[in-house]
């Protein structure tokens, strides 16, 4: 088993934990970029409500772009990266264990076009296909679809031209969830392949791809290592205009490189700022606020020479029907009065019964207690 990987095994295999924290990763980045685009878009919905509407083909498009960076200039895909992950071609003729254990992966394992090209299939345009296929099942999920009732709201029986695409819709809706479930059902028979090593792969297409994952090892770390000083070196001995070119130029290729860790801090920050303000969050029990205390509420209007008298003594007693309150309710002045009596004695006058100040019946707001 995989526990015991690093105990006369190959410490560069790596885990099946690793495998899947980097696909959890990568499953993050398309609802947390929903999110802030849907939250922008409240603000500018001008420029991105068509881009939040057709969010999977922008998603893709983006993704598209950056895994080929990726996997063009490291071997992995961005959320690889991040954990330190690589892919390697497989080799016609497999390595000594203790050669893949010190990191000395041969020229000839790098990844070419036709495996870029198939990992950007399964990296892109499988979970696209996927998200498709589910807001597909959505529509049409629940109930009887209106376009099968008349205007009376009788059943009507539909046409032939429409029998076709009824019946597709009605055989999707069945098969839809027998189908997701075999396809969750057979990734999990490969993970459980992989975490006891009844095969080399955690997922059924790697093989196809013609693709291992493999750690980063010491080689390339120094590889990297080499590659920074020699940079920084040409760097020093260009003067500053010719230094400026360079990182002009460089700079999408810098921006693509600070991904895998602008990403991971955003979505850190957009989840953290949505169990903040969740309802259950702790900050809802907070016994301060931080900005000072409570302002108090206003002070209630003193009572008109003219209108009905109030004392001390009649607390909790409603000033109209002299019983105690029922329904307790609130006019606009701060005074409370039983539901009944103040919507009727509203109603007919016009007025607080108190301070006689201009009301309206949806102006009443119920208390709470």
């Amino acid at each position: 088993m995989e526990f015991f990987s690093d105990i006369g095994g190959d410490p560069l295999k790596p885990s099946l934990f690793e495998l899947i924290a980097q696909e959890q990763l990568r499953d993050l980045l398309q609802p947390a970029l929903k999110y802030v685009l849907a939250v922008f878009a409240q603000r500018y919905p001008r420029y991105l409500i068509r881009i939040v509407n057709r969010h999977e083909e922008f998603y893709a498009a983006i993704m598209l772009f950056v895994e080929r960076y990726y996997l063009l200039k490291y071997n992995a895909s961005f959320a690889e990266r991040f954990y330190g992950l690589k892919r390697c071609r497989k080799a016609w003729i497999p390595t000594e264990r203790s050669t893949a254990a010190v990191g000395r992966i041969p020229q000839g394992e790098r990844l070419r076009g036709r495996e870029i090209w198939r990992s950007l299939f399964f990296l892109v345009a499988v979970p696209y296909l996927r998200a498709k296929a589910h807001d597909y099942y959505e529509q049409l999920g629940g109930g009887v679809s209106s376009d099968i009732l008349d205007d009376g709201g009788s059943v009507r029986i539909p046409s032939d031209e429409e029998t076709f695409a009824k019946r597709w819709r009605y055989a999707y809706k069945k098969m839809f969830p027998w189908v997701n479930t075999s396809y969750e059902v057979w990734l999990l028979a490969y993970n459980v392949a992989y975490l006891f090593e009844r095969s080399p792969f955690y997922r059924p297409w790697l093989a196809w791809i013609g693709v291992d994952l493999r750690r980063l090892g010491p080689d390339d770390f120094r590889s990297e290592s080499r590659k920074q000083e020699a940079l920084d070196n040409d760097n020093m001995q260009l003067g500053i205009v010719k230094r400026l070119r360079r990182v002009l130029m460089n700079s999408p290729r810098m921006i693509l490189d600070s991904l895998r860790f602008l990403l991971p801090t955003a979505i850190f920050f957009v989840k953290f700022l949505e169990w903040w303000y969740s309802p259950g969050s702790p900050a809802r029990s907070l016994p301060s606020s931080p900005l000072g205390p409570a302002v108090p509420p206003p002070r209630m209007l003193p009572p008109h020479p003219d209108g009905m008298p109030v004392g001390d003594t009649t607390f909790g007693h409603c000033p109209l029907c002299k019983n105690s309150i029922n329904n307790a309710t609130a006019l606009p002045s701060g005074y409370v009065f039983c539901y009944r009596c103040a919507f009727d004695y509203v109603e007919r006058h016009g007025t607080c019964p108190v301070t006689l100040l201009p009301t309206k019946p949806w102006q009443l707001r119920k208390v709470l207690v």
